[in-house]
């Protein structure tokens, strides 16, 4: 299996230092997007096969328009508040899932997406 690589941004930086220690025992290669305008360079530079992405800061169209661009990257967000209409817009405009970024499921929603689609 390739070695497998992620892009991770979130706006808060304890929170980010958190998610990239727990993705790192998991994946290859983590990249932090330390800023909003650094996520899409990232993605494309590092060939990222998957993306923590921060929709607080980002906005689900932000979702839509790097699925349109990177039609294979799995897209996990994270939002504080979360609720079933926001993660159903979420997923209809191309993320995989949402969760709470503090909760370490990111990981595993980013592993079971992948191992899913390695399989294929």
């Amino acid at each position: 299996m390739q070695p497998l690589s992620v892009v991770l941004y979130q706006n808060d930086p304890g929170t980010a230092q958190t998610l990239a220690a727990s993705l790192s025992q998991n994946f290859e290669s983590v990249y932090w997007a330390r800023t909003y305008e650094e996520v899409r360079p990232a993605v494309a530079k590092h060939r990222a096969e998957a993306l923590v992405l921060d929709l607080e800061t980002s906005g689900s169209g932000e979702v839509e328009r790097l699925h349109n661009e990177f039609p294979s990257l799995r897209i996990v967000g994270t939002h504080r508040l979360a609720d079933d209409k926001l993660w159903a817009e979420a997923l209809t405009l191309g993320a995989s899932d949402i969760v709470e970024p503090r909760n370490v499921d990111v990981v595993s929603s980013l592993l079971r997406g992948l191992a899913r689609r390695a399989a294929a």
